[in-house]
Protein backbone atom coordinates (compact mmCIF):
# COMPACT_ATOMS: atom_id res chain seq x y z
CA UNK A 1 0.00 0.00 0.00
CA UNK A 2 2.74 2.70 0.94
CA UNK A 3 4.67 1.58 -2.45
CA UNK A 4 1.45 2.53 -3.82
CA UNK A 5 1.08 5.64 -2.13
CA UNK A 6 4.81 6.55 -3.40
CA UNK A 7 4.39 5.56 -7.15
CA UNK A 8 0.71 7.34 -6.73
CA UNK A 9 2.78 10.81 -5.45
CA UNK A 10 6.11 10.51 -7.68
CA UNK A 11 3.67 10.16 -11.22
CA UNK A 12 1.67 13.06 -9.71
CA UNK A 13 4.73 15.15 -9.03
CA UNK A 14 5.97 14.51 -12.85
CA UNK A 15 2.46 15.22 -14.17
CA UNK A 16 1.91 17.91 -12.21
CA UNK A 17 5.57 19.43 -13.38
CA UNK A 18 3.67 18.94 -16.95
CA UNK A 19 1.06 20.94 -16.06
CA UNK A 20 2.19 24.08 -14.62
CA UNK A 21 4.42 24.27 -17.83
CA UNK A 22 0.99 23.59 -20.35
CA UNK A 23 -0.92 25.77 -18.67
CA UNK A 24 1.74 28.62 -18.00
CA UNK A 25 1.80 32.42 -19.93
CA UNK A 26 4.23 33.50 -22.08
CA UNK A 27 6.06 35.33 -19.18
CA UNK A 28 6.61 31.96 -17.07
CA UNK A 29 5.79 31.66 -13.55
CA UNK A 30 8.62 33.36 -10.37
CA UNK A 31 9.99 30.58 -8.70
CA UNK A 32 7.57 31.78 -5.32
CA UNK A 33 4.73 30.91 -7.71
CA UNK A 34 6.64 27.32 -9.31
CA UNK A 35 6.84 26.11 -5.68
CA UNK A 36 2.80 27.18 -4.68
CA UNK A 37 1.99 24.97 -7.87
CA UNK A 38 4.06 22.16 -6.94
CA UNK A 39 2.37 22.16 -3.50
CA UNK A 40 5.17 19.94 -2.04
CA UNK A 41 6.72 20.97 0.98
CA UNK A 42 9.51 18.12 1.02
CA UNK A 43 13.15 19.81 0.08
CA UNK A 44 13.34 16.59 -2.19
CA UNK A 45 10.53 17.50 -4.22
CA UNK A 46 11.93 21.36 -4.78
CA UNK A 47 15.80 20.50 -5.36
CA UNK A 48 14.25 18.12 -7.99
CA UNK A 49 11.95 20.68 -9.77
CA UNK A 50 15.11 23.16 -9.83
CA UNK A 51 17.82 20.73 -10.76
CA UNK A 52 15.37 19.28 -13.86
CA UNK A 53 17.01 22.50 -16.28
CA UNK A 54 19.85 21.90 -15.28
CA UNK A 55 20.02 18.31 -16.50
CA UNK A 56 19.49 19.92 -20.36
CA UNK A 57 22.79 19.62 -21.77
CA UNK A 58 23.69 23.26 -23.50
CA UNK A 59 21.12 25.01 -21.50
CA UNK A 60 22.27 28.26 -20.44
CA UNK A 61 20.72 30.94 -17.89
CA UNK A 62 17.71 28.71 -16.72
CA UNK A 63 20.54 26.91 -15.09
CA UNK A 64 22.57 29.78 -13.17
CA UNK A 65 18.97 31.41 -12.20
CA UNK A 66 18.28 28.28 -10.27
CA UNK A 67 21.15 27.13 -9.18
CA UNK A 68 21.28 29.79 -5.84
CA UNK A 69 17.83 28.41 -4.73
CA UNK A 70 19.19 25.09 -5.25
CA UNK A 71 21.90 26.27 -3.21
CA UNK A 72 19.76 27.82 -0.33
CA UNK A 73 17.23 24.57 -0.17
CA UNK A 74 20.38 22.38 0.27
CA UNK A 75 21.59 24.67 3.02
CA UNK A 76 18.65 24.34 5.22
CA UNK A 77 18.64 20.48 4.69
CA UNK A 78 22.50 20.55 5.79
CA UNK A 79 21.05 23.11 8.98
CA UNK A 80 18.32 20.63 9.44
CA UNK A 81 15.24 22.49 8.40
CA UNK A 82 12.10 20.49 8.20
CA UNK A 83 10.69 22.75 5.45
CA UNK A 84 12.03 24.46 2.49
CA UNK A 85 11.88 28.13 2.75
CA UNK A 86 12.88 30.64 -0.59
CA UNK A 87 14.82 33.80 0.31
CA UNK A 88 13.08 36.67 -0.91
CA UNK A 89 16.04 37.88 -3.07
CA UNK A 90 15.11 34.60 -5.29
CA UNK A 91 11.32 34.06 -4.69
CA UNK A 92 10.91 36.68 -8.09
CA UNK A 93 13.18 35.14 -10.29
CA UNK A 94 11.25 34.36 -13.55
CA UNK A 95 10.97 31.00 -15.68
CA UNK A 96 9.12 32.15 -18.79
CA UNK A 97 7.09 29.17 -20.46
CA UNK A 98 9.55 28.02 -22.53
CA UNK A 99 11.80 27.13 -19.45
CA UNK A 100 9.41 25.27 -17.86
CA UNK A 101 8.76 23.05 -21.29
CA UNK A 102 11.96 22.33 -21.32
CA UNK A 103 11.46 21.29 -17.12
CA UNK A 104 8.83 18.81 -17.47
CA UNK A 105 10.53 16.99 -20.77
CA UNK A 106 13.81 16.68 -18.67
CA UNK A 107 11.91 14.93 -15.63
CA UNK A 108 9.80 12.79 -18.42
CA UNK A 109 12.83 12.11 -20.44
CA UNK A 110 15.31 11.61 -17.67
CA UNK A 111 13.65 10.26 -14.74
CA UNK A 112 11.09 7.20 -16.66
CA UNK A 113 13.44 4.84 -15.41
CA UNK A 114 14.22 6.26 -11.93
CA UNK A 115 10.44 6.04 -11.54
CA UNK A 116 10.24 2.49 -12.83
CA UNK A 117 12.98 0.93 -10.51
CA UNK A 118 12.56 2.93 -7.13
CA UNK A 119 11.79 1.88 -4.05
CA UNK A 120 12.62 1.94 0.09
CA UNK A 121 15.94 0.32 0.58
CA UNK A 122 18.97 1.48 2.48
CA UNK A 123 17.43 3.72 4.75
CA UNK A 124 19.91 4.65 6.49
CA UNK A 125 20.68 6.96 3.87
CA UNK A 126 17.71 8.89 3.89
CA UNK A 127 17.58 9.58 8.31
CA UNK A 128 17.62 12.74 9.45
CA UNK A 129 21.56 12.82 10.20
CA UNK A 130 21.88 11.66 6.57
CA UNK A 131 19.58 14.15 4.91
CA UNK A 132 21.67 16.95 6.80
CA UNK A 133 25.18 15.15 5.18
CA UNK A 134 23.10 15.27 1.60
CA UNK A 135 22.34 18.69 1.81
CA UNK A 136 25.80 19.94 2.88
CA UNK A 137 27.28 17.57 -0.65
CA UNK A 138 24.21 18.78 -2.49
CA UNK A 139 25.41 22.50 -1.66
CA UNK A 140 28.68 21.65 -3.58
CA UNK A 141 27.11 20.16 -6.57
CA UNK A 142 24.44 23.45 -6.97
CA UNK A 143 28.03 25.42 -6.46
CA UNK A 144 29.68 23.82 -9.11
CA UNK A 145 26.21 24.57 -11.76
CA UNK A 146 27.46 28.51 -11.01
CA UNK A 147 31.00 27.41 -12.64
CA UNK A 148 31.20 30.09 -15.70
CA UNK A 149 32.21 27.71 -18.15
CA UNK A 150 30.12 25.83 -21.46
CA UNK A 151 28.43 22.13 -20.63
CA UNK A 152 29.63 21.81 -16.92
CA UNK A 153 25.90 22.32 -15.44
CA UNK A 154 24.33 18.75 -16.76
CA UNK A 155 26.61 16.48 -15.02
CA UNK A 156 25.84 18.50 -11.19
CA UNK A 157 22.20 18.99 -12.25
CA UNK A 158 21.33 15.12 -12.73
CA UNK A 159 23.54 14.47 -9.53
CA UNK A 160 21.32 16.98 -7.72
CA UNK A 161 18.04 15.47 -9.27
CA UNK A 162 18.56 11.94 -8.78
CA UNK A 163 20.12 12.40 -5.52
CA UNK A 164 16.90 14.57 -4.59
CA UNK A 165 14.55 12.04 -6.24
CA UNK A 166 15.75 9.36 -4.52
CA UNK A 167 14.66 11.56 -1.03
CA UNK A 168 11.61 11.57 -1.72
CA UNK A 169 11.16 7.63 -2.42
CA UNK A 170 13.42 7.48 0.51
CA UNK A 171 15.53 5.15 -1.89
CA UNK A 172 19.26 5.04 -0.82
CA UNK A 173 20.26 3.66 -3.85
CA UNK A 174 19.48 6.12 -6.27
CA UNK A 175 21.19 9.07 -3.15
CA UNK A 176 24.08 7.38 -3.39
CA UNK A 177 23.87 7.13 -6.97
CA UNK A 178 23.62 10.79 -7.55
CA UNK A 179 26.16 11.36 -4.66
CA UNK A 180 28.56 9.18 -6.45
CA UNK A 181 28.36 11.09 -10.08
CA UNK A 182 28.24 14.83 -8.73
CA UNK A 183 31.68 13.81 -6.75
CA UNK A 184 33.58 12.18 -9.45
CA UNK A 185 32.26 15.40 -11.60
CA UNK A 186 33.64 17.54 -9.05
CA UNK A 187 36.85 15.93 -8.72
CA UNK A 188 37.41 15.88 -12.19
CA UNK A 189 36.76 19.65 -12.27
CA UNK A 190 38.80 20.16 -9.59
CA UNK A 191 41.83 17.82 -10.85
CA UNK A 192 41.64 19.59 -14.28
CA UNK A 193 41.81 23.10 -12.86
CA UNK A 194 44.21 22.35 -10.45
CA UNK A 195 46.59 19.85 -12.29
CA UNK A 196 46.61 20.54 -15.92
CA UNK A 197 45.24 23.82 -16.11
CA UNK A 198 42.94 25.67 -18.26
CA UNK A 199 43.89 23.07 -21.20
CA UNK A 200 42.40 19.80 -18.38
CA UNK A 201 39.32 22.34 -18.08
CA UNK A 202 38.81 22.92 -22.12
CA UNK A 203 39.57 18.77 -22.27
CA UNK A 204 36.45 18.43 -19.59
CA UNK A 205 34.53 20.64 -21.53
CA UNK A 206 34.89 18.59 -24.68
CA UNK A 207 34.08 15.33 -22.85
CA UNK A 208 31.06 16.79 -21.49
CA UNK A 209 30.11 17.96 -24.98
CA UNK A 210 31.36 14.80 -26.28
CA UNK A 211 28.98 13.00 -23.88
CA UNK A 212 25.91 14.66 -24.46
CA UNK A 213 26.19 16.17 -27.55
CA UNK A 214 23.96 12.99 -28.96
CA UNK A 215 21.00 13.89 -26.18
Amino acid sequence: MDVQANADARASLVATIRTIADQADDDGLTLQALMERLGERAFGAALFALALPCCIPFLYIIPQLVSLPMMAFAAQMAAGRNEPWLPARFADRRIDKAGLERMARGGERFFGWAERISAPRLLFLSTPIAERIVGGVLCIFCASILTPLPSTNTVPGFAVALSSFGLMERDGLLIAAGLIIGVLWVSLLVFAAVFLGTHGISAVIEFARGLFSGG
